[in-house]
């Protein structure tokens, strides 16, 4: 079969294509005891099958509900495989997530079976699990075999265990049969669950089959949890469906060394993690001779006019040539050397960043979707990709533009509603929910700002929520300007805000270690980050940074004054979400007291 016409209708179907088509490619791999060892589709395919056996040994039918608490690992994507085959729901969660998060979900789902990690997650769990009347069976993945067949004692038992049954073949569902419910983390609130069917996914992965050339040669490195819609559809199950490989990263602090040891074609991220690569090369860039410096700045001119289709001359291709193997070709290695495709979705990427990428011979391919929407609605792909965009609908999608009420937004601007088989079933009991996103013509309304070029391809301007109005009347919205300070050297993250204000004012999150480097040169104190925070001279240079990276944006949308802070937004304290975008309510609840303070001395200032 031709892979570019493959077509699927359930999540099961794409198992038992690949397990029958590609049976000794390595599928999975993970590093144990210093080295990389490689799960084969033969042996996946096998250990789906003992699952579905165990599962079905638990009790687990169509439409009962599996519920797991566990980061990517070779055990996550058999259960999920295994849930799909017995025509069951899967609902992941993370382990980064609240007790109360994981219970919510717990219950709203109605769990039957909870797979858990390890017995750090078991002990959470158990705080809740016994107050939860659908739940039957825990199962700990990292748990030694206690050698009992006895499975409905409703003790948790070993990951091992379950599959101590005798295999069995898969059920088949069909495409409307619900696949999963994936809860989305919300910035307010309890999460949402996600309704997504069988076609959903397969219509996504049948798509991305149209308009990508990959195949059993390629390799990514999994990083992005598959409790997201994003790493799950588009790595496991894309991946899965092309016979490509897909090695699991140790951890967020292992990415470029991994890199480096398993040499991947792929690399699917967000646009937080290639932000940070472009400011860490950035960096590096910074600290070689000036002559170096000068030459990456003109192969960077020579990159953006061939990208435009110009004409480039001998000396200019002469000047990338020198630059590739000076400096280019050295990132890449640190990246495994074969690195060919990026792919970013989850949010808007920078264009500076992705034109960096670009010119550093990794070609960028940015994506667009939204757990509702399974995840891709659009995406550029080889032929058809302009930087800057988010791409073309995906076949058999649709893209309209609902323009704003009056006053808000641009000309040709409006919010972005998406038709297609990838649009989820709805959320799952939330009636009002349902009404307020579904369109009468079955679209679904994104809550993202957007237009479409005469190409067709899709601009993101903002989030709607996101954008607030200044006291002056004029609407802002923060995420492009955030975007724009974290390109800075010296700042790893920022919030911008200004609701009903009479000017924004951003909170910025140093980077730490440029700031530390930089005092030294000036012969400061860094040994204290709060106090060097203090300091006048930190505080010009930031401010100096904040102009010069929104120099770009309206005098409307300047930067008035700035709060530091010391630590960084992050999962842990609640002030992101597993997808890595703010929490904006729950940052503005910790810096509150200090926002109001800032604008109380301008008014004061203004007074007097």
């Amino acid at each position: 079969m031709n892979q570019r016409a493959t077509h699927f209708e359930t999540l099961v179907d794409i198992f038992t294509h690949s397990i029958g088509k590609f049976p000794e490619r390595e599928l999975f791999g993970t590093k144990l005891g210093g080295e990389w060892r490689w799960v084969t589709y033969e042996d996946f395919g096998a250990r789906v099958k003992w699952a579905i056996g165990g599962l079905s040994s638990l009790g687990v039918g169509p439409g009962d509900v599996v519920a797991m608490i566990s980061n990517n690992r070779v055990e996550w994507a058999v259960l999920a495989y295994a849930t799909f085959a017995r025509g069951a729901v899967l609902v992941p969660m993370y382990e980064a997530q609240s007790v109360a998060d994981w219970e919510f979900i717990a219950r709203d789902a109605q769990a039957k079976v909870l797979v858990v990690a390890n017995d750090a997650a078991l002990e959470k769990a158990l705080v809740f699990a016994p107050s939860i009347p659908s739940l039957e069976q825990i199962v700990v993945i990292d748990r030694p075999s206690s050698g009992r067949r006895d499975r409905l004692s409703g003790k948790p038992i070993a990951y091992s265990d379950l599959l101590s049954s005798a295999p069995m073949e898969p059920l088949q569902p069909t495409g409307n049969d619900l696949a999963c419910i994936l809860y989305t983390s919300g910035t307010t609130g309890n999460p949402k669950g996600v309704l997504l069917t069988h076609s959903n996914f397969a219509s996504n992965v049948s798509a991305v089959h149209q308009v990508f050339p990959i195949d059993q040669v390629d390799r990514s490195l999994s990083f992005l949890p598959w409790a997201h819609a994003f790493g799950q559809t588009t790595e496991l199950h894309c991946l899965f469906s092309m016979g490509a490989s897909i090695a699991i990263a140790e951890s967020v602090d292992r990415i470029l060394d991994n890199l480096a040891e398993i040499h991947p074609t792929l690399l699917f991220s967000v646009p937080r993690i290639f932000s940070r690569i472009y400011t860490a090369v950035q960096k590096q860039i910074a600290a070689k001779p000036r002559v170096i410096q000068e030459l990456v700045t003109r192969a960077m001119a020579v990159g953006a006019s061939m990208r435009a289709g110009k004409a480039v001359g001998f000396g200019d291709r002469m000047i990338l040539a020198i630059a590739d193997r000076l400096v280019f070709s050295r990132v890449r290695a640190r990246f495994g050397g074969r690195l060919k495709y990026a792919f970013s979705g989850g949010a808007a990427i920078a264009k500076e960043v992705a034109e960096f990428i670009d010119t550093l011979g990794i070609q960028v391919y940015e994506g667009y979707g939204l757990t509702e929407t399974s995840p891709i609605a659009t995406v550029n792909y080889p032929g058809n990709r302009k930087i800057g965009s988010v791409g073309l609908p995906l076949p058999e999608v649709r893209i309209e533009i609902v323009p704003l009420g009056a006053g808000e937004g641009v000309r040709g601007e409006g919010e972005v509603v998406v038709y297609g088989p990838c649009v989820m079933r709805g959320y799952h009991n939330r009636p009002d929910d349902n009404a307020a996103v579904f369109t009468l013509d079955g679209g679904f309304r994104t809550g993202d700002m957007g237009r479409l070029d005469r190409d067709g391809y899709l601009f993101l301007t903002g989030r709607i929520k996101e954008q607030y109005k200044l006291e002056n009347g004029k609407y802002v919205v923060p995420t492009p300007i955030e975007e724009a300070l974290k390109l800075s050297l010296f700042i790893t993250n920022a919030m911008v805000y200004g609701d009903n204000r009479p000017f924004n004012i951003a909170l910025i999150v140093p980077n730490h270690d440029s700031l530390r480097a930089w005092a030294q040169t000036h012969r400061l104190d860094a040994s204290n980050i709060e106090q060097l925070l203090q300091r006048d001279e930190v505080r010009e240079l930031i401010r100096r940074e904040i102009a010069d990276k929104a120099a770009q944006f309206k005098g409307f949308e300047a930067i008035r004054d700035f709060i530091l802070i010391a630590d960084d937004f992050t999962l842990e304290r609640g002030m992101m979400t597993p997808s890595l975008k703010l929490k904006r309510r729950n940052v503005l609840s910790e810096y509150g007291d200090r926002i109001d303070g800032l604008y109380a001395k301008h008014t004061t200032k203004s007074s007097g």
